[in-house]
């Protein structure tokens, strides 16, 4: 079994060749196999003796690699987009979600440091700063067969840089926004037409992301209480002479609609965050002129029965849209969250010590598209042979389905068998493309609904 899993798992790495050369294919090889391994600080270094090939590699050949080599970031992230949407049926809608995370990080000369909140210490009332890089990251998010919560697995990475820091090495400023949006496009394009709906939570539903969306993606995010709302413009409102009104008549705010006793508060079970919850909403359509121009908006909003804030306020950019839908959707975002956690905790995201600018966007984001490969390997696993690839602990008795770390204890005993002598041969014999797995394996991925 072992054996067999870790010719799949090299098998499934062949998705990534067309974006290197042959002898970078061989390096990116050894690095993700090496990385795998580590169970410690995560470095080029460590990967080498996880392999055992110290003495036969140097290391600075896989540091050149990431400094020097002739491969794209993007490309990557396409490559397993491309491989993720095969898994979806013609037609069916990919839900993407952005976000960004902090990676604490200090060290001279290292690129794009800088001084930034650290949201998780964080509060309304004391802000925590923290030294390190800001990685802005969109993930597709899917259901896979072997858990029962949404997964996020990464295809874009973009490193936000302070405009201090663009001032210090001078280089054009783009905010979190703007990154975000530049990503949209990019995943817009990839999909060729696909519907897509994207998710996101307050700090990326403003004007920036919002005015120019492309016409195959439907944005569902959170809303300020106290946002400006209008009305549609009516056709009676519209003046004899002069510019057609965009605006209608000024609306009650998310906040003061949810106070009001004009609309009555209706009930709706929706399955988020893994059981069925009941809540209680109103519902609106309107304009946010100020994010989103004349565009007609669903607006819901959402009363809070446990917490700080007495109501939540989401929104999409399409106003036919079912309110579950919208609800269980912007829920699907914390899969994000989860992915970060794993990245940081299982993979080392952001220790590595690169330094130069083309290595230091190169290791993180290879670092979450390893994360990407382990999951989609794992889905082409038969429920049987992930059974097998996890280690048995007896005393968890409740546990159902399995999580990034079995995963990467699965891929771990995998490796243990593998000839480090066929990796720098580059595999040769292997298919070039991912075997077909068994037919009782449950492979498909779906979609957040």
């Amino acid at each position: 079994m072992a054996h067999r899993s870790s010719d799949t798992l090299i098998a499934w790495t062949k998705v990534l060749a067309p974006a290197f050369t042959r002898p970078g294919y061989i390096n990116a090889l050894l690095v993700l196999c090496g990385w795998v391994l580590t169970r410690g600080t995560h470095a080029i270094t460590e990967a080498l003796v996880e392999l055992g090939i110290q003495s036969c590699v140097h290391h600075e050949r896989l540091h050149r690699f990431f400094s020097r080599g002739s491969w794209s970031v993007d490309e990557i992230g396409r490559l397993l987009f491309t491989k993720i949407a095969e898994h979806f049926s013609d037609g069916e809608v990919i839900t993407v979600v952005v976000d960004d995370t902090l990676v604490s990080h200090k060290g001279p000369k290292i690129f794009g440091l800088g001084t930034h909140i650290d949201a998780v210490r964080s509060s309304r009332a004391h802000h925590v700063f923290a030294l390190g890089h800001v990685w802005v990251v969109l993930a597709v998010c899917v259901r896979v067969p072997f858990s029962r919560r949404t997964w996020a697995l990464p295809i874009l990475f973009r490193l936000y840089r302070s405009e201090t820091s663009c001032k210090r090495k001078p280089s054009e400023f783009k905010t979190k926004t703007q990154l975000a949006h530049q990503m949209l496009a990019i995943v817009a394009k990839w999909a060729s037409g696909r519907p897509l709906r994207v998710t996101a939570d307050s700090a990326y539903a403003n004007s920036t992301v919002l005015k120019e969306l492309p016409p195959n993606v439907v944005f569902i995010g959170a809303m300020r209480p106290d946002a400006v709302l209008t009305a549609m413009p009516r056709p009676e409102d519209q003046p004899i002479n002069g510019r057609p009104r965009k605006r209608g008549k000024r609306l009650p705010t998310p906040a003061a609609r949810a106070k009001g006793p004009s609309q009555r508060w209706r009930r709706l079970k929706v399955h988020i965050y893994g059981k069925d919850t009941e809540i209680e909403f109103k519902l609106v359509d309107a304009q946010w002129y100020r994010v989103t121009d004349d565009r007609r908006l669903r607006i819901v909003i959402v009363r809070v029965l446990r917490g700080e804030l007495p109501i939540r306020v989401f929104f999409c950019t399409d106003h036919e849209l079912a309110v579950e839908t919208i609800i269980r959707t912007y829920a699907a975002r914390w899969g994000v969250e989860v992915c970060f956690r794993d990245l940081k905790q299982h993979l080392g995201f952001g220790e590595s010590s690169a330094r130069k600018r083309e290595a230091v966007e190169r290791v993180a984001p290879f670092t979450g598209y390893l994360y990407t490969l382990l999951a989609l390997w794992f889905c082409s696993l038969s429920k049987r042979d992930r059974r097998r690839a996890v280690v048995h602990r007896p005393w968890y008795r409740t546990k159902r389905g399995h999580s990034f770390e079995d995963i990467l204890r699965a891929a771990q005993l995998a490796l243990r068998t593998l000839e480090v002598s066929d990796l720098l041969h580059g595999y040769a014999d292997l298919p070039l493309t991912p075997p077909t797995p068994p037919k009782r394996a449950v492979t498909r991925l779906s979609g957040v609904l």
